[in-house]
Protein backbone atom coordinates (compact mmCIF):
# COMPACT_ATOMS: atom_id res chain seq x y z
CA UNK A 1 0.00 0.00 0.00
CA UNK A 2 2.91 2.51 -0.97
CA UNK A 3 1.44 3.62 -4.24
CA UNK A 4 -0.93 6.64 -3.99
CA UNK A 5 -2.42 5.47 -7.10
CA UNK A 6 -3.20 2.01 -5.64
CA UNK A 7 -4.55 3.87 -2.80
CA UNK A 8 -6.76 6.03 -4.57
CA UNK A 9 -8.14 2.78 -6.59
CA UNK A 10 -9.24 1.39 -3.05
CA UNK A 11 -10.87 4.31 -2.03
CA UNK A 12 -12.82 4.79 -5.20
CA UNK A 13 -14.12 1.15 -5.22
CA UNK A 14 -14.87 0.96 -1.43
CA UNK A 15 -17.01 4.33 -1.60
CA UNK A 16 -18.38 2.87 -4.58
CA UNK A 17 -19.39 -0.51 -3.87
CA UNK A 18 -20.81 0.43 -0.45
CA UNK A 19 -22.78 3.07 -2.35
CA UNK A 20 -24.20 0.55 -4.74
CA UNK A 21 -24.89 -2.09 -1.63
CA UNK A 22 -26.61 -0.07 -0.01
CA UNK A 23 -28.66 1.31 -2.44
CA UNK A 24 -29.37 -2.37 -3.80
CA UNK A 25 -30.52 -3.27 -0.09
CA UNK A 26 -32.28 -0.21 0.02
CA UNK A 27 -34.05 -0.64 -3.18
CA UNK A 28 -34.88 -4.29 -3.02
CA UNK A 29 -36.38 -3.77 0.50
CA UNK A 30 -38.65 -0.64 -0.97
CA UNK A 31 -39.89 -3.28 -3.79
CA UNK A 32 -40.71 -6.05 -1.26
CA UNK A 33 -42.66 -3.72 0.76
CA UNK A 34 -44.76 -2.11 -2.24
CA UNK A 35 -45.15 -5.23 -3.56
CA UNK A 36 -46.41 -6.24 -0.01
CA UNK A 37 -48.77 -3.05 0.10
CA UNK A 38 -49.99 -4.02 -3.64
CA UNK A 39 -50.85 -7.32 -3.03
CA UNK A 40 -52.55 -6.38 0.20
CA UNK A 41 -54.32 -3.73 -1.33
CA UNK A 42 -56.05 -6.15 -3.95
CA UNK A 43 -56.62 -8.87 -1.10
CA UNK A 44 -58.45 -6.03 0.74
CA UNK A 45 -60.34 -4.92 -2.33
CA UNK A 46 -61.93 -7.97 -3.02
CA UNK A 47 -61.99 -9.20 0.58
CA UNK A 48 -64.55 -5.50 0.94
CA UNK A 49 -66.41 -6.95 -1.93
CA UNK A 50 -66.85 -10.07 -1.08
CA UNK A 51 -68.50 -9.14 2.40
CA UNK A 52 -70.22 -6.24 1.43
CA UNK A 53 -71.57 -8.84 -0.80
CA UNK A 54 -72.35 -11.32 1.43
CA UNK A 55 -74.09 -8.58 3.92
CA UNK A 56 -76.60 -7.39 1.14
CA UNK A 57 -77.17 -10.83 0.05
CA UNK A 58 -78.03 -12.22 3.82
CA UNK A 59 -78.76 -9.14 5.27
CA UNK A 60 -76.61 -9.82 8.32
CA UNK A 61 -73.17 -11.29 9.02
CA UNK A 62 -74.52 -14.53 10.00
CA UNK A 63 -72.64 -17.07 8.95
CA UNK A 64 -69.80 -15.19 7.50
CA UNK A 65 -67.24 -16.68 9.78
CA UNK A 66 -67.83 -20.02 7.79
CA UNK A 67 -67.66 -18.79 4.48
CA UNK A 68 -64.09 -17.00 5.65
CA UNK A 69 -62.71 -20.40 6.62
CA UNK A 70 -63.82 -22.40 3.63
CA UNK A 71 -66.69 -24.03 5.22
CA UNK A 72 -64.21 -26.38 7.25
CA UNK A 73 -64.93 -24.55 10.53
CA UNK A 74 -68.06 -24.62 12.32
CA UNK A 75 -69.43 -20.89 12.71
CA UNK A 76 -67.61 -19.48 15.09
CA UNK A 77 -65.32 -22.06 15.68
CA UNK A 78 -61.50 -21.30 16.31
CA UNK A 79 -58.48 -23.38 16.42
CA UNK A 80 -57.24 -23.69 20.45
CA UNK A 81 -54.17 -23.93 21.67
CA UNK A 82 -53.91 -27.25 23.17
CA UNK A 83 -55.58 -28.82 19.84
CA UNK A 84 -53.61 -31.62 17.84
CA UNK A 85 -52.73 -30.92 14.04
CA UNK A 86 -52.99 -33.92 12.53
CA UNK A 87 -49.95 -34.52 10.21
CA UNK A 88 -49.82 -37.42 7.56
CA UNK A 89 -46.28 -39.55 7.72
CA UNK A 90 -45.79 -38.35 4.18
CA UNK A 91 -45.20 -34.59 4.23
CA UNK A 92 -41.96 -32.80 2.85
CA UNK A 93 -40.25 -29.83 4.99
CA UNK A 94 -41.93 -26.82 4.59
CA UNK A 95 -44.94 -27.88 3.18
CA UNK A 96 -48.51 -27.26 4.62
CA UNK A 97 -50.78 -29.80 4.96
CA UNK A 98 -54.36 -29.52 3.98
CA UNK A 99 -55.41 -29.54 7.64
CA UNK A 100 -52.51 -26.72 8.53
CA UNK A 101 -54.08 -24.78 5.83
CA UNK A 102 -57.59 -25.49 7.09
CA UNK A 103 -57.11 -23.72 10.29
CA UNK A 104 -55.02 -20.86 9.33
CA UNK A 105 -57.08 -18.14 10.70
CA UNK A 106 -57.24 -15.58 7.33
CA UNK A 107 -55.08 -12.47 8.03
CA UNK A 108 -58.24 -9.94 8.90
CA UNK A 109 -60.80 -9.69 11.35
CA UNK A 110 -64.52 -8.69 11.04
CA UNK A 111 -66.69 -6.53 13.61
CA UNK A 112 -70.29 -5.53 13.57
CA UNK A 113 -71.67 -2.03 13.78
CA UNK A 114 -71.12 -2.57 17.36
CA UNK A 115 -67.39 -3.66 17.57
CA UNK A 116 -67.99 -7.81 18.49
CA UNK A 117 -65.48 -9.51 16.87
CA UNK A 118 -67.90 -11.90 13.84
CA UNK A 119 -64.64 -13.19 11.97
CA UNK A 120 -61.38 -13.71 13.91
CA UNK A 121 -58.06 -14.23 13.43
CA UNK A 122 -54.48 -14.20 15.40
CA UNK A 123 -55.20 -10.85 16.95
CA UNK A 124 -59.12 -10.97 17.88
CA UNK A 125 -61.25 -13.59 19.10
CA UNK A 126 -65.07 -14.62 18.46
CA UNK A 127 -67.29 -12.31 20.39
CA UNK A 128 -64.52 -10.05 21.73
CA UNK A 129 -65.39 -6.15 21.97
CA UNK A 130 -62.72 -4.36 20.06
CA UNK A 131 -61.99 -0.98 21.82
CA UNK A 132 -63.34 2.21 19.74
CA UNK A 133 -59.26 3.28 19.17
CA UNK A 134 -58.62 0.30 17.79
CA UNK A 135 -62.31 0.15 15.41
CA UNK A 136 -60.96 3.81 14.39
CA UNK A 137 -57.89 2.80 12.37
CA UNK A 138 -59.86 -0.33 10.77
CA UNK A 139 -61.85 0.04 6.97
CA UNK A 140 -65.36 0.80 7.34
CA UNK A 141 -68.11 -1.25 5.69
CA UNK A 142 -71.04 0.60 4.69
CA UNK A 143 -74.38 -0.60 2.87
CA UNK A 144 -76.96 2.01 1.81
CA UNK A 145 -74.69 4.83 3.49
CA UNK A 146 -74.94 2.90 6.33
CA UNK A 147 -71.83 1.13 8.74
CA UNK A 148 -72.62 -2.49 8.97
CA UNK A 149 -69.13 -3.24 10.43
CA UNK A 150 -65.38 -2.91 10.83
CA UNK A 151 -62.90 -4.53 8.69
CA UNK A 152 -59.66 -5.15 10.74
CA UNK A 153 -56.43 -5.95 8.78
CA UNK A 154 -53.70 -7.86 10.66
CA UNK A 155 -50.52 -5.89 9.99
CA UNK A 156 -48.01 -9.11 8.45
CA UNK A 157 -46.76 -9.57 4.76
CA UNK A 158 -49.41 -11.60 2.80
CA UNK A 159 -49.02 -14.71 1.59
CA UNK A 160 -47.88 -14.68 -2.45
CA UNK A 161 -48.83 -16.93 -5.51
CA UNK A 162 -46.34 -18.16 -7.98
CA UNK A 163 -46.51 -15.20 -10.02
CA UNK A 164 -45.61 -12.55 -7.59
CA UNK A 165 -42.72 -14.85 -6.37
CA UNK A 166 -41.31 -14.97 -9.80
CA UNK A 167 -42.25 -11.25 -10.00
CA UNK A 168 -39.87 -10.72 -6.71
CA UNK A 169 -37.53 -13.02 -7.85
CA UNK A 170 -36.95 -11.11 -10.84
CA UNK A 171 -36.41 -7.75 -9.82
CA UNK A 172 -33.95 -8.67 -7.53
CA UNK A 173 -31.75 -10.54 -9.52
CA UNK A 174 -32.17 -7.24 -11.61
CA UNK A 175 -31.02 -5.45 -9.06
CA UNK A 176 -27.97 -7.62 -8.23
CA UNK A 177 -26.79 -7.50 -12.12
CA UNK A 178 -26.93 -3.69 -12.14
CA UNK A 179 -24.82 -3.91 -8.79
CA UNK A 180 -22.55 -6.12 -10.57
CA UNK A 181 -22.33 -3.90 -13.30
CA UNK A 182 -22.04 -0.55 -11.22
CA UNK A 183 -18.84 -2.09 -9.71
CA UNK A 184 -17.17 -2.54 -12.62
CA UNK A 185 -18.21 0.52 -13.95
CA UNK A 186 -16.32 2.12 -10.57
CA UNK A 187 -13.23 -0.12 -11.11
CA UNK A 188 -12.83 1.22 -14.48
CA UNK A 189 -13.36 4.93 -13.33
CA UNK A 190 -11.42 4.20 -10.09
CA UNK A 191 -8.24 3.26 -12.34
CA UNK A 192 -9.22 6.05 -14.29
CA UNK A 193 -9.25 8.76 -11.93
CA UNK A 194 -6.40 7.67 -9.60
CA UNK A 195 -3.85 7.96 -13.18
CA UNK A 196 -5.11 11.61 -13.66
CA UNK A 197 -4.75 12.57 -10.47
CA UNK A 198 -1.78 10.96 -9.61
CA UNK A 199 0.31 11.59 -13.16
CA UNK A 200 0.90 15.49 -12.37
CA UNK A 201 2.18 14.41 -8.61
CA UNK A 202 4.60 11.74 -10.63
CA UNK A 203 5.39 14.36 -12.88
CA UNK A 204 6.59 16.51 -9.76
CA UNK A 205 8.31 14.15 -8.45
CA UNK A 206 10.48 13.31 -10.70
CA UNK A 207 11.06 17.00 -11.82
CA UNK A 208 11.69 17.06 -7.96
CA UNK A 209 14.51 14.28 -7.75
CA UNK A 210 16.19 16.07 -10.85
CA UNK A 211 16.03 19.88 -8.50
CA UNK A 212 17.70 17.48 -5.91
CA UNK A 213 20.31 16.28 -8.21
CA UNK A 214 21.37 19.99 -8.78
CA UNK A 215 19.30 20.54 -11.92
CA UNK A 216 17.25 23.51 -10.50
CA UNK A 217 15.75 24.54 -13.68
CA UNK A 218 12.49 22.46 -14.35
CA UNK A 219 8.97 23.14 -15.39
CA UNK A 220 6.29 20.15 -14.94
CA UNK A 221 3.25 20.73 -17.54
CA UNK A 222 0.27 22.51 -15.91
CA UNK A 223 -2.71 20.00 -16.98
CA UNK A 224 -5.47 21.46 -14.71
CA UNK A 225 -6.72 24.59 -13.29
CA UNK A 226 -7.90 23.06 -9.85
CA UNK A 227 -5.26 22.50 -6.95
CA UNK A 228 -2.40 20.60 -8.51
CA UNK A 229 -2.33 22.86 -10.97
CA UNK A 230 -2.17 25.38 -8.39
CA UNK A 231 0.22 23.01 -7.44
CA UNK A 232 2.21 22.90 -11.05
CA UNK A 233 2.03 26.44 -11.29
CA UNK A 234 3.71 27.30 -7.50
CA UNK A 235 6.34 24.54 -8.58
CA UNK A 236 7.37 25.83 -11.65
CA UNK A 237 7.36 29.69 -10.27
CA UNK A 238 9.70 28.14 -7.24
CA UNK A 239 12.12 26.25 -10.06
CA UNK A 240 12.52 29.68 -11.77
CA UNK A 241 13.18 31.71 -8.57
CA UNK A 242 15.75 29.29 -7.42
CA UNK A 243 17.35 29.50 -10.72
CA UNK A 244 17.27 33.14 -10.65
CA UNK A 245 18.72 32.87 -7.39
CA UNK A 246 21.68 30.76 -8.33
CA UNK A 247 22.86 32.24 -11.32
CA UNK A 248 22.28 35.57 -9.27
CA UNK A 249 24.73 33.95 -6.81
CA UNK A 250 26.69 33.06 -8.98
CA UNK A 251 27.06 36.29 -10.79
CA UNK A 252 27.56 37.88 -7.41
CA UNK A 253 30.43 35.65 -6.64
CA UNK A 254 31.80 36.91 -9.67
CA UNK A 255 31.11 40.29 -8.90
CA UNK A 256 32.55 40.26 -5.34
CA UNK A 257 35.30 38.73 -6.70
CA UNK A 258 36.16 41.24 -8.94
CA UNK A 259 35.98 43.90 -7.17
CA UNK A 260 38.11 42.67 -4.27
CA UNK A 261 40.63 41.57 -7.17
CA UNK A 262 41.20 45.24 -8.23
CA UNK A 263 42.28 47.45 -5.07
CA UNK A 264 43.83 43.64 -4.13
CA UNK A 265 46.10 43.70 -7.43
CA UNK A 266 47.21 47.78 -6.63
CA UNK A 267 47.76 47.14 -3.08
CA UNK A 268 49.69 44.26 -3.88
CA UNK A 269 51.76 45.74 -6.58
CA UNK A 270 52.44 49.19 -4.52
CA UNK A 271 53.69 46.95 -1.85
CA UNK A 272 56.04 44.63 -3.53
CA UNK A 273 57.30 47.45 -4.99
CA UNK A 274 57.73 48.82 -2.17
CA UNK A 275 59.33 45.54 -0.33
CA UNK A 276 61.97 45.40 -3.10
CA UNK A 277 63.41 49.36 -3.09
CA UNK A 278 61.62 49.79 -6.77
CA UNK A 279 58.98 52.48 -5.41
CA UNK A 280 59.72 54.74 -2.21
CA UNK A 281 56.56 55.15 0.56
CA UNK A 282 56.21 58.19 -0.74
CA UNK A 283 52.47 60.31 0.67
CA UNK A 284 51.30 60.70 -2.52
CA UNK A 285 51.39 56.70 -2.80
CA UNK A 286 50.68 55.48 0.68
CA UNK A 287 47.74 57.94 0.26
CA UNK A 288 46.41 56.14 -2.80
CA UNK A 289 46.84 52.90 -1.24
CA UNK A 290 44.58 53.77 1.58
CA UNK A 291 42.10 55.10 -1.12
CA UNK A 292 41.67 51.31 -2.49
CA UNK A 293 41.63 50.10 1.44
CA UNK A 294 38.67 52.35 1.67
CA UNK A 295 36.77 50.81 -1.32
CA UNK A 296 37.63 47.68 0.51
CA UNK A 297 35.92 48.49 3.71
CA UNK A 298 33.15 50.10 2.24
CA UNK A 299 32.67 47.08 -0.07
CA UNK A 300 32.92 44.78 2.99
CA UNK A 301 30.36 47.03 5.02
CA UNK A 302 27.94 47.18 2.19
CA UNK A 303 27.94 43.64 2.15
CA UNK A 304 27.78 43.08 5.87
CA UNK A 305 24.55 45.31 5.46
CA UNK A 306 23.13 43.54 3.25
CA UNK A 307 23.89 40.11 5.45
CA UNK A 308 22.32 41.63 8.23
CA UNK A 309 19.03 42.55 6.69
CA UNK A 310 18.32 39.20 4.71
CA UNK A 311 18.75 37.46 8.22
CA UNK A 312 16.18 40.52 9.64
CA UNK A 313 19.41 41.09 12.13
CA UNK A 314 19.83 44.71 10.69
CA UNK A 315 19.25 46.74 14.13
CA UNK A 316 17.27 49.96 14.01
CA UNK A 317 17.83 52.73 16.44
CA UNK A 318 14.79 55.29 16.95
CA UNK A 319 14.48 58.33 17.92
CA UNK A 320 12.39 61.38 16.77
CA UNK A 321 13.75 63.17 13.40
CA UNK A 322 13.37 66.26 11.98
CA UNK A 323 12.64 65.50 8.07
CA UNK A 324 13.81 69.10 6.47
CA UNK A 325 16.89 68.60 9.08
CA UNK A 326 17.81 65.17 8.07
CA UNK A 327 17.50 66.40 4.03
CA UNK A 328 19.76 69.40 4.96
CA UNK A 329 22.51 66.89 6.30
CA UNK A 330 22.57 64.64 3.54
CA UNK A 331 22.76 67.73 1.12
CA UNK A 332 25.64 69.51 3.03
CA UNK A 333 27.39 66.00 2.59
CA UNK A 334 27.64 65.94 -0.94
CA UNK A 335 27.59 69.39 -1.46
CA UNK A 336 31.35 69.66 -1.91
CA UNK A 337 31.26 66.99 -4.43
CA UNK A 338 28.29 68.65 -6.33
CA UNK A 339 29.72 71.91 -6.39
CA UNK A 340 32.82 70.62 -8.07
CA UNK A 341 30.06 68.95 -10.74
CA UNK A 342 28.63 72.39 -10.90
CA UNK A 343 25.56 70.34 -9.58
CA UNK A 344 22.74 72.18 -7.71
CA UNK A 345 21.06 70.07 -5.00
CA UNK A 346 18.42 71.56 -3.45
CA UNK A 347 15.98 70.68 -0.59
CA UNK A 348 12.01 71.10 -1.10
CA UNK A 349 9.99 70.15 2.06
CA UNK A 350 6.73 71.41 3.99
CA UNK A 351 6.66 68.37 6.60
CA UNK A 352 7.40 70.29 9.91
CA UNK A 353 6.25 66.78 12.01
CA UNK A 354 8.85 64.96 14.18
CA UNK A 355 9.17 61.58 12.39
CA UNK A 356 10.55 58.07 14.35
CA UNK A 357 13.74 56.37 12.65
CA UNK A 358 16.82 55.47 12.52
CA UNK A 359 18.50 59.01 11.00
CA UNK A 360 22.03 57.35 10.31
CA UNK A 361 20.48 54.46 8.47
CA UNK A 362 18.59 56.54 6.63
CA UNK A 363 20.73 59.28 5.90
CA UNK A 364 22.87 56.10 4.72
CA UNK A 365 20.02 55.75 2.71
CA UNK A 366 19.16 58.86 1.13
CA UNK A 367 22.79 59.68 0.54
CA UNK A 368 23.03 56.40 -1.92
CA UNK A 369 20.50 57.64 -4.02
CA UNK A 370 22.47 60.99 -4.12
CA UNK A 371 25.78 59.68 -4.36
CA UNK A 372 24.18 57.54 -7.75
CA UNK A 373 22.44 60.64 -9.07
CA UNK A 374 25.38 62.63 -8.98
CA UNK A 375 27.16 60.18 -11.25
CA UNK A 376 24.23 59.94 -13.87
CA UNK A 377 23.57 64.27 -13.85
CA UNK A 378 25.82 66.22 -15.89
CA UNK A 379 27.22 70.11 -15.18
CA UNK A 380 24.39 72.38 -14.69
CA UNK A 381 21.93 69.65 -13.17
CA UNK A 382 19.88 69.40 -10.44
CA UNK A 383 19.45 67.21 -7.72
CA UNK A 384 16.54 68.05 -5.26
CA UNK A 385 15.21 66.27 -1.95
CA UNK A 386 11.77 66.35 -1.32
CA UNK A 387 9.45 65.64 1.38
CA UNK A 388 5.85 65.38 2.05
CA UNK A 389 3.03 63.76 3.94
CA UNK A 390 0.72 61.51 2.30
CA UNK A 391 -3.34 60.82 2.47
CA UNK A 392 -3.04 57.86 3.84
CA UNK A 393 -0.73 58.81 6.43
CA UNK A 394 2.60 57.98 5.28
CA UNK A 395 5.73 60.30 4.90
CA UNK A 396 7.17 60.40 1.28
CA UNK A 397 10.65 61.10 0.81
CA UNK A 398 12.07 61.41 -3.03
CA UNK A 399 15.29 62.31 -4.14
CA UNK A 400 15.01 63.13 -8.52
CA UNK A 401 17.65 64.27 -10.94
CA UNK A 402 17.75 65.99 -14.25
CA UNK A 403 20.72 63.57 -15.67
CA UNK A 404 20.34 60.71 -18.29
CA UNK A 405 18.00 58.29 -16.57
CA UNK A 406 17.42 54.79 -16.66
CA UNK A 407 16.35 52.07 -19.69
CA UNK A 408 13.71 50.88 -19.24
CA UNK A 409 14.79 47.38 -19.53
CA UNK A 410 16.78 48.21 -16.69
CA UNK A 411 14.35 49.71 -14.35
CA UNK A 412 12.69 45.53 -12.96
CA UNK A 413 16.47 45.03 -11.71
CA UNK A 414 18.17 48.12 -10.41
CA UNK A 415 17.52 47.17 -7.02
CA UNK A 416 19.47 43.79 -7.47
CA UNK A 417 22.67 42.97 -6.08
CA UNK A 418 25.92 43.68 -8.63
CA UNK A 419 23.26 44.65 -11.53
CA UNK A 420 24.86 46.73 -13.83
CA UNK A 421 23.22 47.95 -17.05
CA UNK A 422 25.59 50.95 -17.54
CA UNK A 423 28.82 49.78 -18.44
CA UNK A 424 29.60 52.87 -16.81
CA UNK A 425 28.88 52.08 -13.47
CA UNK A 426 31.96 49.76 -13.10
CA UNK A 427 35.35 50.47 -12.14
CA UNK A 428 37.17 53.62 -11.86
CA UNK A 429 34.08 54.93 -9.91
CA UNK A 430 34.26 53.31 -6.27
CA UNK A 431 30.75 51.57 -7.60
CA UNK A 432 30.21 48.26 -5.98
CA UNK A 433 26.88 47.73 -7.37
CA UNK A 434 25.24 47.22 -3.95
CA UNK A 435 23.82 50.88 -3.38
CA UNK A 436 20.65 50.74 -4.62
CA UNK A 437 20.06 46.91 -2.68
CA UNK A 438 21.40 48.36 0.41
CA UNK A 439 18.67 51.22 -0.06
CA UNK A 440 15.71 48.75 -0.62
CA UNK A 441 16.92 46.95 2.27
CA UNK A 442 17.07 49.70 4.71
CA UNK A 443 13.85 51.29 3.24
CA UNK A 444 12.50 47.41 3.75
CA UNK A 445 13.65 47.66 7.28
CA UNK A 446 11.71 50.80 8.64
CA UNK A 447 8.67 49.07 7.02
CA UNK A 448 9.07 51.26 3.96
CA UNK A 449 8.59 51.01 0.00
CA UNK A 450 10.55 52.45 -2.39
CA UNK A 451 9.78 52.73 -6.14
CA UNK A 452 11.81 54.52 -9.27
CA UNK A 453 10.21 56.38 -12.00
CA UNK A 454 12.99 57.25 -14.99
CA UNK A 455 13.22 58.17 -18.92
CA UNK A 456 16.32 58.19 -20.91
CA UNK A 457 17.19 61.41 -21.16
CA UNK A 458 13.93 63.01 -18.84
CA UNK A 459 15.62 62.19 -15.38
CA UNK A 460 14.93 59.54 -12.57
CA UNK A 461 12.95 59.81 -9.52
CA UNK A 462 13.42 57.49 -6.51
CA UNK A 463 10.39 57.74 -4.03
CA UNK A 464 10.56 56.18 -0.71
CA UNK A 465 6.83 55.89 1.56
CA UNK A 466 7.51 55.37 5.13
CA UNK A 467 4.58 54.63 7.66
CA UNK A 468 4.05 57.72 9.85
CA UNK A 469 1.91 56.19 12.94
CA UNK A 470 4.16 53.88 14.41
CA UNK A 471 7.75 51.80 14.23
CA UNK A 472 7.09 48.24 12.18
Amino acid sequence: MHSLRLKLILTFLVISVTGTLLTTVIVSRFNERALNEFIQEQEQAALVAELLAYYETNGSWQGAAQTAYGDVLPDAAEPKQNDPVPQPDSQEPGQSTPAQQAVRPPPFALADETGVIIIPNRQFQTGSVVPNEMLADGLPLAVDGVQVGTLLMYDEPPPRNPAEEAFAAKTNQALFIGALGATAVAIILAIIMSRTLTRPLRELAAASREMAQGNLQQEVPVRTKDELGELALAFNQMSADLTYANQSRQQMTADIAHDLRTPLTVLSGYLEAMEDGTLAPTPARLQMMQQEVDVLMRLVADLRTLSLADAGQLALHYEPVDIGELLAQVQAVYAHQAAQQNVTIEVKTAYSELIELDSARMRQALGNLVSNALRYTPAGGVITLAAAPTEDQKLQLSVADTGSGIPEADLPHIFNRFYRGDLSRQEGQGESGLGLAIVKSLVTAHGGEIAVASRPGAGTIFTILLPRASRP
